[in-house]
């Protein structure tokens, strides 16, 4: 193996493309840049236009990936002092389910000029929810057929979905889905143009668009009781084959070999999603170790050697994660977003001017003082549903709540309290999977609030009661997708003909460990039925007032 060779992870996020270089040998980090989206998320008005968009409208503009990839990698070799003929191969993460519509060449329908005006033909971002009424119906159908495909993600879908974000499409706009030719992921459409093969992935098609290794995708029957045109999204728009993250897709055309500085012929691996990614990037190679991608939102990781299904398991994919195992997702879709928005929206001015005094952020402050508080002393119990709830209900329209307020309420004992309840929802992942039979023998964190936040992990250790290790890492779904891009080009193109080799060598030893303190322990499992007591209670409607709530705010 060349000992000089280096891989290129491109990892997409929400609002930013960050190219991370890593040599293969080593796992050293050679060189990194972080490049914004230009038009960022798009949720008022499409750019360049006067057209507005509705509420839970989330876009992209897929320029906005293609330019981001060559300022960052560029930046990347030029930081790194990094030559472009010592990349062996590129991995790609990208956020998902983020889909959209091209021509058959891979042209974007929302490039042309005909379609710069209707939303449709645009990017959907992830957390585009305007679908939901389509991921409802899908569900209901779904249900009233008995359809086993359902089972593999926890008995529902959402709006974050395929299917459902194509077949508003088909509701809304048909000249946009009739000039369609083909809907992707943009994952898979990146590998596409770098490439020139349209190749599928298996991750993106077994958590995101219903597809299973063993099924394929749902039946005919079943699509065309949903809508009559809804197969046709299968048999002409979807066309590809599917192929497991770490394995090659095609290799870096001639003309991307130019722009990005890199050279040509070398391993494009299929893309991942970007929390997904984060598993190999945290040093997992193997079943039952729980990996929680921390951020803005969590996602909790698992693979098994067995299908299992479960209530509230968002995706059981067979060559999900990793190719030989079956991977499980479960997870929240709002963990850091729920500090941010106190901070930002709750925490009162005076908090504000004492972080200033202090030369401190404001999450430092509350984060300091949350520390000096026990288990319980706040007399708070909140439910972490900020943007609905993933996990065990997958109910975009459940929200938020705190109890026990009262006027002797301090800021800190509110943000301790929101720490809390994000930390008994991980609980209530792991319980998920161990009923399903899902064994969880160790646990892993990784990204920036496991990087940081001491207190936070600490909680979480004592909520969980089990040893909590933070990976190495501080980017590793970035590593994760080099270490794909790696494996991508085998050993004899300078990478590893295996994850567990790239692995081996890429990935160093977790930095910290938590350990649980006993009596907090205890004291948090008391708090833990009232936790349940509460999500039953609202998780399932036997107390509607969050639905209705939400149907007079709309």
């Amino acid at each position: 193996m060349k000992t000089s060779s280096v891989a290129l992870g491109l990892d997409y996020g929400t609002e930013s493309v960050r190219a991370i270089l890593v040599e293969t040998r080593s796992g050293r980090t050679l060189g990194e840049a972080v490049v914004p989206y230009a038009r960022g998320v798009i949720t008022d008005r499409l750019p360049g236009t006067s057209v507005r968009l509705g509420r839970e409208w989330v876009l992209q503009d897929s320029r906005d990936y293609l330019d981001g990839m060559i300022k960052a990698v560029r930046s990347a070799l030029r930081k790194g002092k990094v030559a472009g003929d010592r990349v062996c191969g590129i991995g790609i993460s990208f956020t998902a389910c983020t889909m959209l519509p091209t021509k058959a060449d891979g042209t974007p329908l929302a490039w042309l000029s005909e379609y710069r005006k209707r939303p449709n033909a645009w990017c959907k971002l992830w957390k585009h929810h305007a679908s939901q009424p389509q991921a409802d119906r899908m569900n209901e159908v779904a249900r009233a057929r008995s359809e086993p495909w359902l089972a593999r993600y926890g008995g529902i879908i959402s709006s974050e979905w395929f299917f459902p974000k194509a077949l508003q499409a088909i509701e809304e706009d048909r000249q946009v889905w009739e000039a369609a030719d083909v809907y992707i992921e943009a994952g898979e459409w990146l590998g596409w143009q770098l490439t020139g093969e349209l190749v599928r992935s298996t991750c993106h098609g077994g958590y995101k668009q219903c597809w299973s290794k063993r099924d394929g995708y749902p039946s005919d029957e079943y699509l065309a009781a949903v809508h009559p045109e809804l197969p046709k999204l299968v048999h002409e728009k979807m066309r590809g084959p599917r192929v497991a993250p770490g394995r090659p897709i095609g290799r870096l055309r001639p003309e991307w070999a130019h722009r990005l500085g890199l050279r040509e012929g070398i391993a494009v691996s299929s893309s991942i999603i970007d929390a997904h990614s984060g598993v190999p990037g945290a040093g997992v190679t193997g079943p039952d170790v729980l990996v929680m991608v921390m951020g803005t939102s969590t996602c909790h990781l698992l693979m098994g050697r067995q299908e299992k299904l479960a209530e509230g398991i968002c995706g059981v994919v067979e060559d999900g994660i990793l190719p030989g195992y079956f991977g499980y997702e479960a997870g929240q879709v709002a963990v850091g977003d729920i500090f941010a928005w106190y901070v930002e929206q709750g925490a009162p001015g005076h908090v504000a001017a004492e972080a200033r005094r202090k030369g401190k952020t404001i999450h430092e402050l509350l984060t300091d003082q949350a520390g000096r508080l026990r288990a319980g002393q706040s007399g708070l119990l909140a439910l972490d549903w900020w943007n609905g709830n993933r996990t065990p209900f997958v109910d975009a329209n459940l929200s938020g709540l705190i109890v026990g307020l009262t006027l002797a309420t301090r800021p800190a004992e509110i943000y301790r309290a929101l720490i809390e309840a994000t930390a008994f929802g991980t609980l209530r992942v792991i319980e998920a999977f161990e009923s399903a039979g899902v064994q969880t023998t160790s646990l892993v964190a990784c990204g920036g609030i496991a990087q940081k936040n001491p207190l936070l992990m600490q909680i979480y250790s004592d909520v969980t009661g089990r040893p909590i290790d933070v990976a190495a890492s501080p980017q590793a779904s970035s590593l994760g997708a080099a270490i794909l891009g790696a494996v991508a080009a085998g050993s004899a193109g300078g990478g590893y003909d295996t994850v567990e080799a790239a692995v081996a060598k890429m990935v160093a030893r977790p930095r910290r460990r938590y350990r649980p303190n006993p009596s907090a322990h205890e004291v948090y499992r008391k708090l833990y039925r009232e936790y349940r007591r509460l999500a039953d209670r609202f998780g399932r409607y036997e107390d509607p007032v969050m639905r209705t709530l939400r149907d007079l705010s709309h």
